[in-house]
């Protein structure tokens, strides 16, 4: 059974969809600006503690299951609620074209080069040079590469529509064709792969045979609390992005930020999971975390954003500007180099952050 904390924290969550579901269209064509900001505070705060309880509940899970099962759990949960935010703004009246496009570059760019960045600098200070499973962050790249590049640049260069977009049947079939490689993936990595997932040292039998203290619950109570969780944001999802596109409307803002806050919303829980995992020196714990989320955006958002945009006949811009398919392009050729290796220092930390730092400006200042 859920403790004090988060029994408070469903508690609330669910008291904010109620209110919400009997109140949300007067609160949201309230013309007022200031209770536009406070509303949207409050449903921001929500969110992100039910997106933290969704960790908790899945980090539990990964101690039952154990890896790769407790990351691909955590992993997928984070993914639904992306998709729930992207696709409430994309099935908007006005539509968002390139929201699914920016959440997914900007999920990248601060899985990638931010939490990367920020986990090998804290790494690197702490414990020096860290080990990781090379095998398994190999596996993440040959499928990100590809995914990113098909998503994201090649719209740019495709002949059959507009610059950026996809027809039909082109869309169809990337989405098809991502599904069937996400999914081999997923086989692979919880199936005859497993171990490339696995923190090497739980080879050591005497690490295997240490005992550990039993999860508290059963399985079924942690699989309902952690729906429990996800169910708040993904209905709160619509109002949240109605109320953060007016904010960007007002403030005139580039649009690109929209894609931004929802890339941060649905990573920062799992981001800190990731650096938590980096500073207790379970770097594998921490690589299948970013990599994990990288893949899985790519795998499962893509089609999810496709589909959507087939389904309301809306469009859909995937390909970024040449600035940023050059930032990609930096950032997947750094990533490779920084995870060919089997150690890390503070130098790739340090050289992924100023990518990062550089894709900020390029977001205010194109």
């Amino acid at each position: 059974m859920p403790t004090k904390g988060p029994l408070l924290r469903l508690v609330v969550a669910w008291a904010t969809v109620t209110v919400f579901l009997f109140a949300g269209p007067a609160i949201a064509t309230n013309e007022s600006l200031w209770v536009a900001i406070g509303v949207f505070a409050w449903l921001l705060s929500v969110i992100l503690w039910a997106a933290f309880g969704v960790v908790h509940e899945a980090e539990t899970l990964a101690e039952r299951l154990g890896e790769p099962y407790g990351t691909l759990v955590l992993t997928l949960s984070i993914v639904v609620i992306e998709v729930a935010l992207i696709g409430a703004v994309m099935l908007d009246v006005d539509g968002a074209p390139t929201l699914g496009r920016d959440t997914m570059f900007a999920v990248l760019m601060i899985v990638l080069n931010g939490v990367v960045g920020l986990g090998l600098l804290v790494g690197g200070l702490r414990h020096h040079q860290q080990r990781y499973n090379l095998r398994g962050a190999s596996a993440y790249l040959s499928v990100i590469i590809p995914l990113s590049m098909i998503a994201l640049v090649l719209p740019n260069f495709t002949a059959s529509t507009s610059v950026g977009t996809l027809s039909s049947l082109q869309a169809a079939f990337f989405s098809l064709f991502t599904i069937v490689l996400y999914g081999l993936f997923l086989w692979l990595q919880t199936g005859r792969h497993r171990g490339f997932f696995e923190d090497e040292d739980d080879a050591d039998p005497a690490v295997a045979s240490a005992p550990q203290a039993p999860p508290q619950g059963s399985l079924a109570v942690n699989v309902a609390l952690l729906l429990a969780n996800i169910l708040p944001i993904v209905i709160l999802s619509k109002s949240t992005a109605k109320l953060m596109d007016r904010g960007i409307e007002a403030m005139g803002a580039p649009a690109a930020l929209g894609g931004i806050l929802i890339a941060i919303i649905v990573f920062l829980p799992e981001g800190i999971s990731a650096l938590r995992a980096v500073a207790a020196n379970q770097l594998t714990r921490a690589v299948n975390l970013c990599l994990g989320a990288a893949a899985s955006t790519l795998g499962l958002t893509v089609p999810a954003v496709l589909v959507i945009g087939l389904m309301t006949k809306h469009a859909v811009v995937l390909g970024v500007s040449p600035a940023n398919t050059v930032l990609l392009a930096v950032t997947l050729m750094l990533s490779t180099l920084t995870f060919t290796g089997g150690r890390t220092s503070m130098l790739e930390g340090t050289v992924h952050l100023s990518m990062f730092f550089v894709f900020l400006v390029l977001v205010f200042s194109p």
